[in-house]
């Protein structure tokens, strides 16, 4: 995943420190990505979703909000209404950029800060939400005996993951003045909601009432026994690939032309996890899959192998050879099932004298043909097998040219 750093200005003019994440592809749409309350824009949860949606062709901006992270000013003048600024200064900037964002993502107060931003920011189609509040009062609820302290003596000092951070008073009123069921009333925006059953910082029914306040189109998701960070890898990766799978239908994700010679395109594997073997694989922004390797190869196993994939080209190619062959005669073909299985074997058990001390790949394919067929028809189809054009390729002495981009 390419991607840039960068500064813009925020609400009140301070710079908020930023990371513009690029498609390694055609850029074909722009999010923002909005984190939780007193996180930062460099969370796993953020980092994970934004190269999922990078490598499907949507740029991810994702920022610090004001007095937060690398960003400047102090957090303690911070209200939710000046987040909301912030989010609109971030799709401005994005604007100047030539980039205008037609998606919002928000995790927790963040996803109740885009569904108020959305509604300020023309060009936005689609809106995400994780683990939000349907009332941003409910951060309130952090703040403990604190919160008596604030009322009465203007702010406090609060210990939240950890850390002290000092609340005003203005952004207990701010928060309480808010009002997002009244926004979703005339949303007009594509809404999704994610929540996991078991999130004890914000519950369940946060996400009830912002989808049953929303207007269709909408969407809700669970996410089953995730964390309100979504701090474990498998559950980000669930979260981006839903994230970016529902947004697909909402943004204008038109790829360019494919280069000359090249009618269906690139197809692009990038690293999803630099710790294992984890791939995001990307064919425009279609259709994505993951590869991986087996636990016992250091592996996750949330995808097929590379070999596999060889596999599944083989069988795949052999299925539509069949079917077009036989929809071309007119015959009785109802059903093909190919079974490949792979093996490296020396080339001497494959009686290929010229590779003796070599190993060989062995591919063999077991084929199925349910329907009226006689003998010959049968025969016949088994020969075309071998004309499928990924077999015919797979024989061949195959060159690959490799080179390094700067």
């Amino acid at each position: 995943m390419a991607g840039e750093k960068l500064t813009f200005k925020g609400h009140s003019g301070e710079m908020l420190a930023a990371r513009l994440d690029l498609p390694e592809g055609p850029h074909l749409a722009t999010a923002i990505f909005a984190h939780c309350f007193t996180c930062s824009k460099d969370i796993p949860a953020a980092r994970r979703i934004s190269a999922r949606l990078a490598a499907m062709g949507i740029a991810v901006l994702r920022f610090d909000f004001t007095g937060l992270g690398h960003s400047e000013g102090e957090f303690s003048n911070t209200t939710f209404t000046s987040n909301v600024d912030d989010l609109i200064a971030a799709a401005r900037h994005l604007e100047r950029k030539n980039m205008p964002p037609s998606l919002l993502v928000g995790h927790s107060l963040g996803g109740a800060a885009v569904i108020k931003a959305a509604v300020e920011i023309p060009t936005i189609s689609a809106v995400a939400t994780i683990g939000a509040p349907a009332d941003p009062e409910h951060v309130s609820h952090n703040f403990g005996q604190a919160l008596d302290d604030i009322q009465a003596n203007g702010a406090a000092l609060v210990e939240l993951g950890g850390r002290p951070f000092k609340i005003r008073k203005s952004f207990i009123d701010d928060i309480a003045a808010s009002e997002i069921e009244t926004t979703l009333a005339n949303f007009k925006r594509a809404l999704l909601v994610m929540h996991a059953p078991g999130d004890t910082t914000v519950g369940i029914e946060n996400a009830a009432a912002i989808f049953q306040a929303a207007k269709h189109p909408k969407s809700f998701v669970t996410m089953d026994n995730a964390d309100h960070l979504i701090s474990r890898a498998a559950d980000a990766e669930y979260a981006a690939d839903v994230i970016a799978t529902w947004a697909a239908r909402y943004l204008d994700l038109s790829p360019p032309a494919p280069p000359p010679g090249v009618p269906e395109g690139i197809l692009r594997v990038s690293e999803a996890d630099s710790n294992g073997f984890l791939q995001d694989i990307n064919v425009g922004a279609t259709f994505h899959t993951l590869a991986d390797e087996p636990l016992a190869y250091g592996g996750t196993n949330r995808g097929m192998t590379p070999y596999q994939f060889l596999s599944a080209g083989l069988g795949a190619c052999t299925s539509m050879t069949i079917r077009m062959y036989a929809r071309r005669k007119g015959w009785s073909l109802d059903h093909v099932l190919v079974e490949v299985s792979h093996d490296k074997m020396h080339a001497q058990d494959a009686s290929d004298a010229t590779y003796a001390t070599e190993k060989v790949d062995s591919f063999h394919r077991h084929i199925t043909l349910v329907g009226d067929l006689d003998a010959t028809q049968r025969t016949r189809l088994l020969g075309i097998a071998d004309k499928c054009p990924v077999h015919q390729t797979l024989e061949r002495t195959n060159h690959i040219k490799t080179s390094l981009r700067s």
